[in-house]
């Protein structure tokens, strides 16, 4: 039984799991086609991405529990519940002063953990060449 133990512990060490910085590069990445899906006023594509969003800050949280990172992860949450707001009242003002919330606090969220040089923004041309995000 002993062995069995060992060897699912084993396993459990050697899982892949993503690492801070996938985890990273998935928020920017649909960071980015949020503002996209914003700007074209497709709410519900803004939606899906502020989900994806949501579920990768969840994500870090439960599985990059080590990095002193993590820690800073909550201080998000207000504006990402500002944009979830604009994008439910489907208002386009309000969506691109909470972006704009959401951007500055992820940049804050770096300088705080030492990543400053890491600085994100809003897109300025839309690299998503393969996905239309205007509502038909």
């Amino acid at each position: 039984m002993q062995q069995r133990i060992d060897s699912l512990q084993t396993k459990l060490t050697t899982a892949y799991k993503p690492g801070f910085g996938e985890f990273m590069s998935s928020i920017q990445t649909h960071h980015a086609k949020l503002w996209w899906a914003g700007q074209h006023k497709n709410w519900q594509l803004a939606d899906f991405e502020m989900h994806e969003i949501m579920e990768a800050t969840t994500a870090i949280q439960q599985y990059e529990t080590d990095r002193k990172e993590s820690k800073s992860i909550p201080m998000l949450q207000p504006a990402l519940d500002s944009v979830n707001n604009a994008i439910q009242q489907k208002n386009t003002v309000l969506f691109n002063s909470s972006y704009t919330l959401l951007t500055n606090t992820c940049n804050a969220c770096h300088q705080a953990n030492n990543f400053a040089f890491n600085k994100v923004k809003i897109p300025s041309v839309n690299t998503f060449s393969n996905q239309d995000f205007e509502i038909k």
